[in-house]
């Protein structure tokens, strides 16, 4: 059985199908979304074919902003069917108002024949049923077609992601590196303060020497660390894995954030080694940032 795929919430698709001096035209746009969202526009006449529409766009998606927008245009063999009852009502409308408010200009016709119920070119009833097998495979068509493009987005995102999480990787192992290194100068650092206030009081240096130490350990950020390796060992699982992985791949990067803030409080950037853990701290945010950027946009 072949693996799920990653897919994109992004794409576009058009069809035309061209029958018995019709032509049917489908468009599909997505964009992402946290549900699946399905909005179909369609011409006059064709209301009985929406939820057939909004079925099959149903069973290939889960999640995604997808408008359908179906457009029948008639050849020019097919004439144009005008409401003679409807036009007269404007026009005696039109003529009655012009006498009543003293102008003397005939209706134009051109813009009576734009008004609600005056011209159509919607097909009788018969015709929209045979049209509508040309709707059901333009729609299709159109629904593989932005499928292969939301996949084609997917294997792109994919490869962006696993390149960004390679670079967390790298991140977080120079900050552990920096961090047990500034471990021990950190604790002497403060032992060697906490003697300095105390001035001539005599204090038990054991006793100093350990409450520096318990000090240095509230600042290490080893469990940030290693919950962190934790999260990037699951979202790489995740993406090995495919399919609608897109809000699960989210939490887990709301959850990188919150371990990277937390590191972040605990630097200790008064020396050298401590400022640079501040600024791979603070690279480590905006590559988390630009994950959660990107994995907005996956299914």
């Amino acid at each position: 059985m072949p693996r799920p795929m990653l897919r994109s919430m992004t794409g576009y698709a058009q069809t035309r199908v061209e029958k018995d001096g019709w032509a049917v035209q489908l468009s599909m746009r997505s964009v992402n979304h946290r549900f699946l969202d399905v909005r179909v526009r369609m011409p006059e006449g064709w209301d009985a074919l929406e939820m057939e529409i909004r079925k099959g766009v149903q069973e290939r998606f889960r999640r995604g902003h997808v408008e359908v927008t179906l457009q029948v245009q008639a050849a020019k063999t097919n004439a144009v069917t005008i409401n003679r009852e409807v036009a007269a009502a404007y026009l005696t409308a039109a003529r009655t108002l012009g006498e009543e408010f003293g102008v003397e200009s005939e209706p134009d016709v051109t813009a009576i024949l734009r008004l609600p119920g005056v011209a159509s070119s919607v097909p009788p009833q018969e015709e929209v049923q045979k049209l509508a097998a040309a709707v059901r495979s333009g729609l299709t068509t159109a629904i593989d077609q932005l499928d292969e493009m939301r996949r084609a987005e997917g294997r792109s995102m994919g490869e962006e992601l696993a390149r960004r999480l390679t670079s967390v990787e790298e991140v977080t192992g120079r900050i552990e590196t920096l961090a047990e290194r500034t471990r021990p100068a950190y604790a002497r650092k403060l032992e060697a303060r906490v003697k300095e206030l105390l001035g001539n009081y005599e204090a038990d240096p054991a006793r100093v020497a350990q409450e520096a130490a318990f000090a240095a350990e509230r600042n290490d950020t080893t469990e940030e660390i290693t919950r962190l390796r934790s999260h990037v060992k699951q979202f790489r699982a995740l993406l090995d894995a495919g399919g609608e992985i897109g809000k699960k791949l989210d939490f887990l990067l709301q959850e990188m954030q919150r371990e990277a803030n937390t590191l972040l409080s605990k630097s200790n950037g008064a020396d050298e080694d401590g400022l640079e853990v501040t600024q791979l701290g603070l690279a480590l945010k905006s590559e988390i940032e630009k994950l959660r950027e990107q994995v907005q946009n996956v299914e």
